[in-house]
């Protein structure tokens, strides 16, 4: 276990805060749910049909007499949450149609973080991306001044530790939209303690190349050092002038990232999925995430590929945000 994890679960040591996981008839999630429900880090709240989550649970062996179920068919809080639905809704939604929608776990787990009633979300084993993220986009919301959520990865190898995004949810940024992926990355990082240096990537650095895209990126980082004087922030930058100190003393002798950036702003999700994969698959990083930035509460996407650790560790990741939010 890395010393980075080992912080996350010193920080949350008998905190015990409450994540929803909405896929409970899912064994990696009922498992890892079980794991958790032993600590005093994380309180799970697990959704589904409870006949379906007991006999996985007896199929796997598992002792879910510590976890708190909510099957969304017998739920006797739904009226209220259907209520304060509508109300978040501003009337698109009437009572009936909320009951019915709410009977998806997706929508009735962000409302009970939307309601107070759990500190954060994981989701993703079983449903797609925007089934996930969604119900957060219509009920949490981003923040104020934030007009996107976005994916972060934190890439973890021994010791090192990166975040690079956007990984996941915007297929096309605009130079405006970049900067507020660079600033809220910073943000992020800021708040799991780490002391970000922000490198806007390209294939150019410093105008070696002059196109489209590389002004794009040279405005963003414009943009983005606008928004957060106090953070290092450099770009346009190529990957190895933003990382290996050498090279950035050839290619921007003056950056004040001199080499040393530790997160990572991609132009595209296209180059960022293929870069965040790269680094996990051929450097041997552990990728955790997407971490989703930008909302007013936590709501994180798993891969559907994921193991039972990652989702034990994402709701780790999670918990933390929801302990940090006021300040992320």
């Amino acid at each position: 276990m890395s010393q980075f994890l080992e912080n996350l679960k010193s920080n949350l040591e008998d905190r015990n805060i409450e994540i929803v996981f909405p896929e409970g008839t899912d064994p990696r999630i009922l498992t890892a749910a079980v794991e958790l429900a032993e600590t005093t880090y994380v309180r799970p709240i697990v959704l589904g049909d409870e006949s379906g989550i007991k006999a996985l649970a007896e199929k796997e062996g598992l002792d879910i007499s510590k976890l708190e179920m909510i099957d969304p068919a017998t739920y006797e809080d739904k009226q209220v949450l259907a209520d304060e639905f509508v109300k978040r809704r501003k009337g698109k939604v009437t009572s009936d149609q909320a009951l019915e929608i709410l009977n998806d776990v997706n929508y009735l787990g962000t409302m009970l973080v939307y309601t107070g009633r759990a500190q954060g979300l994981v989701s993703g084993a079983v449903h797609s991306t925007p089934d996930t993220v969604r119900p957060a986009l219509q009920i949490i919301k981003t923040k104020p001044g934030v007009t996107r959520t976005s994916g972060v990865f934190f890439m973890l190898r021994g010791d090192e530790l990166y975040v690079m995004g956007d990984c996941a949810i915007n297929p096309e940024l605009n130079a405006e939209e970049m900067a507020e992926v660079a600033v809220e990355a910073a943000k992020t990082a800021k708040s799991f303690k780490m002391d970000p240096r922000v490198a806007l990537l390209s294939f150019s650095t410093r105008g070696s190349a002059k196109t489209e895209e590389t002004e794009k990126v040279k405005l963003a980082t414009q943009y983005a050092k606008e928004k957060l004087p106090e953070v290092p922030i450099d770009g346009e930058l190529q990957f190895d002038a933003a990382f290996v100190p050498g090279v950035a003393e050839k290619k921007a002798p003056d950056s004040e990232l001199k080499g040393r950036a530790n997160v990572f702003i991609f132009p595209s999700l296209e180059a960022g999925n293929i870069g965040y994969k790269i680094a996990q698959r051929l450097g041997g990083f552990e990728a955790y995430g997407p971490i989703l930035q930008g909302l007013n509460q936590p709501v994180n996407d798993l891969s559907r590929g994921c193991s039972k650790d990652e989702v034990f560790n994402l709701a780790l990741f999670t918990a933390t945000q929801a302990l940090t939010q006021d300040d992320a």
